[in-house]
């Protein structure tokens, strides 16, 4: 039976994942910081799909927790580095203590993580791994804008490094989805439009049917798609000026 670990399995996207992995057959190794809910949704996804359902209790803004989930990592055959939260303020009036755990949560545990899980796939010929990003990678709205950018890049790099090896990685990049994220974060959704909201099944079965195909990016959704596109054609100057336009209504 294949394994995969999902970070950040407890809500959301993670949640999702490890639901549509543990229904397609595979183990799931679900890691995140609170014990009581991963083994209520342990022994819901072992109940419902028949699969072994392995908890994980680690904070991945704590360097010693990382490389005990880094440990287990190096043995799966899917990895899926989903953790992650928004910050409701802007970078000066964050607390650095913040933004550090940001960066440690969104890009320093997805390096962490993919290099012992990589090691291990490549070893072995074969693994698939899922690094979830956003749109917002493509604009200049923050520190969530820029480490979901390093995701998207660090995606598309190791990609190349795996080339011919048996092992795909791909990042997702999906627009706003409906999940407790925003709710957490204390960000104002009431501007958004309801065209604008992917449901969160969606998005994780286009991403692991785009992931099958080798597809090194996955945004779900044809208004997403074509957003991506014109961001990519944009001049910076612009995208700047809209970035910081999208964080004052986040904030609001």
């Amino acid at each position: 039976m294949p394994t995969a670990l999902v970070t950040g399995a407890t809500a959301g996207l993670g949640l999702e994942f490890a639901c549509q992995l543990a229904a397609r057959g595979d183990a799931v190794v679900l890691v995140a910081r609170t014990e009581t809910r991963l083994r209520e949704v342990a022994a819901e996804l072992e109940a419902a799909y028949g699969v072994t359902a392995e908890v994980l209790v680690a904070d991945l803004a704590d360097r010693a927790d990382v490389e005990r989930v880094a440990a287990r990592a190096r043995t799966v055959d899917t990895l899926v580095n989903n953790a992650g939260f928004g910050l409701r303020q802007s970078f000066l009036d964050n607390d650095l203590a913040a933004e550090e755990e940001m960066f440690e949560v969104m890009c320093r545990a997805v390096l962490a993580l993919c290099h012992a899980a990589g090691r291990g796939m490549k070893e072995r010929g074969t693994g698939q791994i899922i690094n979830v990003s956003s749109v917002a990678g493509w604009l200049a709205s923050g520190t969530y804008s820029a480490a979901k950018s390093w995701v998207t890049v660090f995606s598309e790099s190791l990609s190349g490094e795996f080339a011919a090896s048996g092992v795909s990685v791909t990042a997702l990049c999906p627009g706003f989805v409906r999940t407790e994220f925003h709710q957490r974060a204390g960000i104002g959704t009431g501007a958004i439009p309801a065209r604008a909201w992917l449901d969160a099944r969606r998005v994780v079965r286009t991403c692991l049917r785009d992931a099958a195909k080798g597809k090194v990016l996955s945004v779900p959704g044809p208004m997403y798609k074509a957003i991506v596109l014109a961001l990519r054609l944009v001049p910076r100057r612009f995208l700047r000026q809209s970035g910081s336009a999208v964080a004052k209504a986040r904030r609001a």
